[in-house]
């Protein structure tokens, strides 16, 4: 009895909990399934068998309870004697059918026609006043018994038999439509028609009898189907726990809400998303368990969507410190990915923003840690500009208020940090060696390459802007270049940086077609001067990529007239590996296409070889282009870098010092960079152990030899992959060269090349940079 009242309970509150508890019982049977289909799994299966029989005494008894229950209701509200005469006729006749059937029929739609028809004979030949209860009784029992085995034509679960029986039970005398009703779902065999007409008609008949019917009929369904009997309950008792239980001690109703009851709520319920957040702060725990069981459990999502939203909100709203700001990516780690709606995009954005402001607390210097926070406030600014232009209220008011006091906690310890760095005794380390400078945070330390960027925007303003080349060796400076072109040439010119080694990862056309896509709207976003980008039709995208591509770059021209873009491929050299991985030149086909038809276009590769180095298909790809080479630095500029790195950088070198680190470096970029870097920390090493003062210390020639093995061990990768790149009989040349003979006239293939590769000068005797001749010697020493 237990076990069906529970079964009962769930089929009509729980069904989320009802059918992971079917899935345990049979991995294939769902709610809508009759378990008599598997009756042949009866023997082996004990808890199959017992479900079939209490659904099978569900349908049979439960009609004749609830009956039994709703008569006196009904006579007391309505006024009416009600007909028990004829209701306990067509009872006793469906829990004879119910019986009778048992689930094993397998004629039980034959056996409904039949009885419907007998039914309808009874009352044809018994329709006279004398005969009139006789009438009742045999249409009454025929139909009664038509309905307990046509119930089970198509027993989808055990709401439909319990339906036909509590209409068929308040319908009474109207066997008619009682017959009717159990044909029509028997044949339809749908759950959610037969339980609406079901009970609409009912109750509709039932109750209101032929004055109001269609009013009675929508009143039961809309009631019915939005389940209002059970949300006024509902209604009330999270109205009593919001009010009962005051802030700070509503943790402990979570337990209590209605969903952890009826797992099927239809309508809105108010608070409870208020009362997940104000638990949370007591209990994270409880709030999240509790935001889990909505989502996963009940039809909920929506109030564990706005839930998880205030959880943002408060916890975005409660940082006071740089180390509050610090936490809040651990702190909402748990948060599902992709984000709620009500978060949109803006949630993201700030666990960026926290993570770069962890970055900056883990530099090891104050200054070093100042400068690393310009990227979350850059960031923060920008958010901000965003909230005040969109759309959605609720999240710009959300938001817009964390954004600006986030801004203002950082710059105030922005300020801190600068003060630090100024009162610190140690000199600043503002060199960076490694990768490509990022304007937002390497601010000037970028310098010369005037002639490049002057060249870039001549070429792209002139009337057939050629295809560009930008070419160099590793680490001149190419990409850095590439990053600082739009805030070093006019705002006519809209360069857009793809970094073509990323995109290469991908293994089919179209997934390169989404990777250029998104570069591209993210490289807009990113300008000084942002622009934003319509995203590409994804269906056409997926369908054909490429004259996707062409179209959506076509409509980008189109909505900004009078702007050139500069769309710049960097590491172009990866399309080879797309062309080889695809067997297809759908990516050049693009390329030559953009080159012909989109005037407003313009093409820029960034690559360390030249079009001489290709594989031979790319020259009839790239017709009419301008090469232009990135070397070494021209010695003011790399005077510039070693002495002003950035503004106010006092002067730590002798003059000899500069003049040796010009020397060894031969004025490439990385490595004065790299060099500079390891100067600064012999000096701090020094002022740190009192081997020289800190307002007076300087590097000397001598310092800068003795950082050189240090270079060579920091630097080897760069080293190792210039040595890599050479071919044999380059590598014998050089091996030569060191050990102390003069090229030969055979040589001077590989000497032009080496010289173009700015290893050798055009002499063939010497290295142009000594440092990579001394890597060189010592790979040597230890073959």
């Amino acid at each position: 009895m237990a076990e069906c009242v529970r079964l009962l309970y769930w089929i009509y509150f729980k069904p989320f909990t009802f059918e992971r508890w079917l899935r345990d019982i049979h991995p294939g049977l769902k709610p809508r399934d009759n378990p008599f289909d598997k009756q042949a799994e009866f023997r082996t299966s004990p808890r199959l068998r017992r479900y079939a029989g209490q659904i099978l005494w569900l349908t049979a008894v439960v009609p004749v309870v609830t009956v039994l229950l709703v008569a006196p209701v009904y006579t007391l509200v309505s006024g009416e004697s009600f007909k028990w005469f004829n209701n306990c006729v067509f009872l006793v006749g469906w829990f004879i059918g119910r019986v009778v059937d048992r689930g094993g029929n397998k004629n039980r739609l034959v056996i409904c026609l039949v009885a419907l028809f007998v039914s309808i004979l009874a009352y044809q030949f018994l329709s006279g006043v004398a005969l009139a209860v006789a009438g009742s009784v045999a249409g009454g029992v025929a139909i009664s018994v038509a309905g307990g085995v046509a119930g089970g034509v198509e027993r989808r679960s055990v709401a439909i038999g319990v339906v036909f029986g509590v209409t068929g039970g308040v319908a009474g005398g109207v066997a008619g439509g009682v017959a009717f009703s159990v044909v029509a779902v028997g044949v339809a065999g749908s759950v959610a028609v037969g339980v609406a007409v079901g009970v609409a008609v009912g109750v509709a008949v039932g109750v209101a009898g032929s004055v109001a019917v269609g009013v009675a009929v929508g009143m039961a369904f809309i009631l019915g189907v939005l389940r209002v009997y059970f949300w006024l309950p509902e209604l009330l008792w999270i109205l009593t726990l919001f009010l009962l239980y005051p802030n700070g001690k509503r943790v402990n109703c979570l337990r209590y809400l209605p969903p952890r009851f009826d797992e099927l709520i239809i309508l809105p319920l108010p608070f409870m998303d208020v009362m997940i957040v104000e638990a949370y702060r007591k209990n994270p725990i409880a709030a999240r368990e509790t935001i889990n069981y909505l989502i996963s459990s009940t039809n909920q999502q929506k109030v564990a969507a706005q839930a998880i939203s205030g959880i943002a909100v408060d916890i975005l709203n409660r940082c006071q410190r740089l180390s509050d700001i610090v936490q809040i990516a651990n702190q909402l780690a748990w948060i599902p990915s992709p984000a709620a709606e009500e978060l949109g995009t803006v949630l993201p954005q700030f666990l960026d923003i926290s993570q770069n402001v962890r970055a900056s607390e883990e530099a090891t210097s104050p200054y070093r840690k100042y400068e690393l926070l310009n990227i979350p406030i850059n960031a923060l600014r920008q958010l901000g500009q965003s909230l005040a232009l969109t759309k959605n209220a609720h999240v710009a008011v959300s938001f817009g208020n964390t954004a600006q006091s986030w801004l203002t906690i950082l710059e105030t310890a922005q300020r801190t940090l600068n003060e630090q760095a100024q009162r610190s005794k140690e000199i600043r380390q503002v060199y960076i060696a490694g990768n490509s400078l990022d304007p937002e945070t390497a601010k000037n330390r970028f310098k010369g390459r005037i002639d490049i960027f002057r060249e870039i925007e001549t070429l792209a303003l002139s009337e057939q802007p050629p295809v560009l080349l930008l070419y160099g060796g590793r680490r001149t400076g190419k990409t850095s270049a590439l990053k600082y072109l739009p805030y070093r040439i006019g705002s006519d010119i809209v360069p857009l940086l793809v970094d073509l080694q990323g995109a290469a990862s991908a293994t089919t056309l179209k997934g390169l077609a989404e990777n250029l896509a998104q570069q591209i709207i993210e490289a807009a976003r990113r300008l000084p001067r942002r622009v934003l980008l319509p995203n590409p039709d994804a269906n056409k995208l997926a369908e054909d990529p490429f004259p996707a591509l062409q179209t959506w770059l076509a409509e980008i021209e189109h909505n900004n007239s009078g702007k050139q873009f500069l769309l710049c491929l960097d590491e172009y050299e990866r399309l080879g590996e797309v062309v080889k991985a695809t067997s297809s030149r759908a990516p050049l086909n693009f390329i030559r296409n953009l080159l012909q038809h989109q005037r407003k276009w313009i093409l820029l590769f960034s690559g360390s070889q030249e079009l001489s180095e290709l594989d031979n298909y790319w020259s009839d790809y790239l017709i009419n282009t301008r090469a232009l080479r990135m070397t070494y630095l021209h010695e003011l500029e790399a005077r510039d870098l070693i002495q002003q790195p950035v503004e106010n950088f006092r002067d730590i070198y002798e003059p000899t010092a500069v003049d040796e680190i010009i020397q060894v470096t031969r004025s490439q970029p990385y490595l004065v960079q790299l060099v500079c870097y390891e100067v600064v920390e012999l000096l701090n090493r020094d002022i740190r152990r009192n081997r020289r003062e800190a307002d007076t210390a300087k590097a000397t020639a001598q310092d800068v030899q003795e950082v050189i093995p240090v270079v060579l061990e920091r630097g080897d990768q760069y080293f190792r992959e210039l040595w890599t790149s050479l071919t044999d009989s380059d590598r014998s040349l050089l091996r030569r060269i060191i050990y102390g003979e003069t090229p030969t006239q055979q040589d001077k293939g590989v000497v032009r090349k080496l010289t173009r590769k700015e290893i050798l000068t055009p002499e063939g005797n010497a290295f142009q940079v000594p440092l990579v001749q001394k890597y060189i010697e010592q790979l040597l020493e230890e073959e």
